[in-house]
């Protein structure tokens, strides 16, 4: 065995020869921008020009590579990242803009994936150029507002109107976006007054510009004008086709405290409170409600002011003119004490139908105070001794009730028929009623005694008619004689 190691030869490296020919080859277009080699294939850079730059220096060179920007200044990027808090968005700056979510819309609380989305080129206002944190600060929402406050100059001026969303519902209006934030009162917002806003949020509207003023931030919007104006013609064919004394149907549409709004169809009317009923009425809620579907007569129509009269209580019977028909002075009424006054009480004797007592006819005997005969809530026999349907006033007498008299017909069948004679006078029964007991209650309380009543005090009582309200027959002592002022009100249908 040979000690003789065989170390087969290693074979050289070739050397490199370039080829100049093959410059086309990817190698050599490699190696061109490289630097260069030398015929033993060592490698020397390529060197660098000294004016390379163009005169620069590296800082000068690199932020030549960026756009520039000052506070206040309108910029336009693409969004590049959409988070939770904030919206990164990329103008070529050496760092993305920064736009918070609060200034994203002029909408609160909004979600920034509902305002913007990846790769979109959106514009912006650069708030500050570096915070505290040394952020690119940005703001879409004002970026919006300084495009869209030229663009509402020009519609305010051209007198045109705007459309927008109706974003919020705050305290006295609405919100409307149109670029910025439009403020809708509640009463312009239809051409009533409209009670519940929330509807409306969502809608988009048109309105018209009536108020601007840039140094507030204040724009003031108003539908109503828009819709006066977009249905003048139909307002006013409408108007014209309707005459005053005819009868309507229409809907409830709105309840305030001096009356009632009616939508006929094509515009509202107003009822007013003293014509939603005969009888007094303390809230028009009270007679009506929203929705409610209703017959109405109309009162007036006034072309110049576009406004519409209605009445409700035109189209039912009238009650003071049921009462006239039904009722003849001297006849005997069955009544509730409903308030006392210094010169007498008032009754009522029918619905909605009042009348007055004078303190001189509330006794044989003479009254200083209407509470020494009556009190509130009482109920009793009354006679009927004066009626003026015009002036819409009864007066009533308890003191001449007690004398006896013709029973009005409604009260007879209380009592029966064999109660009375062939002239309507009470004669009694022995069935029983409660009409009866009450009549027979009062008549032994007041007939007797006045029929018993000594000369002295019935020397007090007046000699003459029954008074009226306005013309009592026994006028009290001076210090009892009510001022003019109280005189005895009318009373109210």
């Amino acid at each position: 065995m040979s000690d003789t190691t065989t170390t087969e030869p290693t074979p050289e490296t070739p050397e490199y020869e370039p080829n100049p020919e093959a410059v086309d080859t990817p190698f050599e277009s490699r190696q061109e921008p490289m630097g260069t080699f030398d015929s033993e294939g060592n490698y020397t850079p390529r060197k660098i020009i000294d004016d390379d730059l163009g005169g620069l220096s590296i800082d000068e060179a690199y932020d030549a590579t960026m756009v520039s920007v000052e506070d206040g200044q309108l910029v336009e990027g693409t969004v590049v990242k959409v988070d939770q808090d904030e919206v990164l968005l990329d103008i070529g700056y050496k760092s993305e803009g920064v736009i918070p979510s609060r200034e994203l819309s002029i909408r609160n609380d909004i979600n920034p994936d509902e305002v913007v989305k990846m790769g979109e080129k959106i514009e912006a206002l650069v708030l500050t150029k570096e915070d505290k944190e040394g952020r690119l600060l940005l703001s879409k929402k004002r970026a919006q507002y300084e495009r869209a406050w030229g663009s509402i100059e020009d519609k305010k001026e051209a007198d045109e109107p705007v459309e927008g969303l109706c974003i919020e519902v705050v305290k006295g209006g609405l919100i409307m976006d149109i670029g910025l934030r439009g403020f809708l009162p509640a009463s312009l917002v239809e051409l009533r007054r409209v009670r519940d806003l929330q509807p409306y949020v969502g809608q988009t509207l048109s309105a018209k510009i009536i108020e601007l003023d840039k140094n507030r931030n204040n724009v003031v919007l108003s539908r109503r004008a828009w819709l006066e104006e977009t249905q003048k013609e139909q307002r006013e064919d409408f108007l014209h086709n309707l005459k005053p004394g005819e009868r309507r149907k229409g809907v409830v549409s709105s309840v305030v405290n001096f009356g009632a709004f009616v939508d006929l169809g094509g515009m509202d009317g107003l009822v007013h409170v003293s014509e939603l009923s005969w009888k007094h009425v303390d809230h028009p809620g009270s007679i009506v409600a929203v929705g409610d579907e209703i017959d109405v007569q109309v009162l007036e129509v006034d072309l110049d002011r576009e406004r519409i009269s209605l009445s409700l209580k035109a189209t039912q019977q009238d009650p003071w003119q049921e009462f006239a028909s039904n009722h003849q002075v001297g006849e005997l009424v069955y009544g509730r004490v409903t308030k006392l006054v210094p010169f007498g009480s008032f009754v009522q004797v029918g619905d909605g139908i009042e009348g007055l007592v004078h303190i001189s006819e509330m006794s044989a005997h003479h009254v200083d105070l209407p509470e020494q005969v009556v009190t509130p809530g009482e109920e009793l026999w009354v006679k009927i001794i004066d009626l003026d349907l015009q002036r819409r006033r009864i007066s009533l007498s308890i003191k001449q009730a007690a004398e006896g008299g013709v029973v009005a017909a409604e009260y007879q069948e209380h009592f029966g028929e064999h109660a009375y004679d062939d002239e309507g006078n009470y004669i009694g029964g022995d069935e029983t009623s409660e009409g009866q007991e009450a009549w027979a209650e009062l008549y032994a309380e007041g007939g007797d005694a006045a029929v018993a009543a000594p000369e002295g005090d019935a020397a007090e009582a007046p000699a003459e008619a029954a008074p009226t309200e306005e013309a009592p027959a026994e006028a009290p002592a001076a210090e009892e004689a009510p001022v003019e002022a109280e005189a005895a009100p009318e009373a109210e249908a």
